[in-house]
């Protein structure tokens, strides 16, 4: 089977598909007909379906994903520059929760949305570990705590850097600092060796946390808990993330204790001009 088949008769030969095609695997045809994979085009493809998307007449129609497959871009749902400036200045970091689960179901549709997120060649190397149990939750604060301790006592000057004694402090006063009171943790993990994953899930992370307020959750980057499951063989044991994975970064979800009404101010932005 072709790697793609073009309609001829609804092809206008705008060159859009070409110009796109990341591995530039698509050529024109030299007797002026539809557009042609060149030769190896199968071997080199991501799969990234640019083809598709950026084709206005849905003439193009991939191996692995139809027109019919991609719905189309909704024009009217697209932000303005001031409404993306509002959506994005109006994310919060949350850090206070409510005693209340979130459904599974919400969590799964989050995740949904993040695996859209770019990655180096498309290759889509993240994978998703979700700590639901609100008890196993605390039971890895647990575990960062004792990393905590440890560090403390081993390499204090790094612990103190990283404010981990007031971490420390607060939690002998009953405040969680680790997860601050959030039910739930997301995480993304990948092979240790595949050195575009931790970019792929950076990003990935930061999707599912940008359309947490759509669905009414809050959610925070955990830190001290991404540290200890890189350092603390203790983290690494109660995680249980598949053989030769590693987490690459995790957030706390929950729904927001409280809501806010304002948008704070921050550092004009440093900039170079070449």
């Amino acid at each position: 089977m072709s790697l793609f088949t073009v309609d001829e008769n609804t092809c206008t030969r705008c060159g859009a598909c070409v110009e796109e095609c990341p591995p530039r695997i698509i050529a024109m045809n030299d007797a002026g007909r539809a557009p042609v994979p060149v030769k190896g085009a199968g071997l080199l493809c991501i799969n990234c379906f640019h083809c598709v998307a950026v084709c206005p007449h849905g003439s193009l129609s991939h191996k692995n994903a139809s027109p019919g497959a991609c719905p189309p871009v909704r024009r009217e749902w697209l932000l303005s520059p001031e409404q993306a400036a509002h959506f994005l200045r109006s994310r919060r970091s949350i850090r206070t929760y409510r005693d209340t689960p979130v459904e599974k179901e919400s969590i799964a549709k989050l995740i949904d949305i993040a695996r859209y997120a770019p990655s180096g060649h498309n290759s889509q190397p993240v994978e998703w570990m979700v700590v639901y149990d609100t008890q196993k939750v605390r039971l890895l604060a647990d575990v960062v705590i004792d990393w905590m301790r440890w560090m403390g006592d081993t390499h204090p000057a790094i612990a103190k850097q990283s404010h981990m004694d007031m971490a420390l402090k607060r939690w002998e006063g009953g405040l969680d600092a680790i997860f601050r009171g959030a039910p739930h943790v997301a995480l993304c993990h990948a092979p240790k060796e595949n050195m575009m994953a931790q970019s792929a899930a950076t990003i990935a992370l930061a999707y599912l946390e940008l359309a947490a307020p759509s669905f009414g959750l809050g959610a925070c980057w955990a830190g001290y808990f991404h540290a200890a499951s890189m350092f603390w063989p203790p983290m690494v044991e109660a995680l249980g993330l598949p053989e030769g994975h590693v987490n690459l970064g995790a957030l706390m979800l929950g729904y927001p204790k409280h809501r806010y009404h304002r948008l704070p101010p921050r550092n004009e932005p440093r900039i170079i001009w070449r």
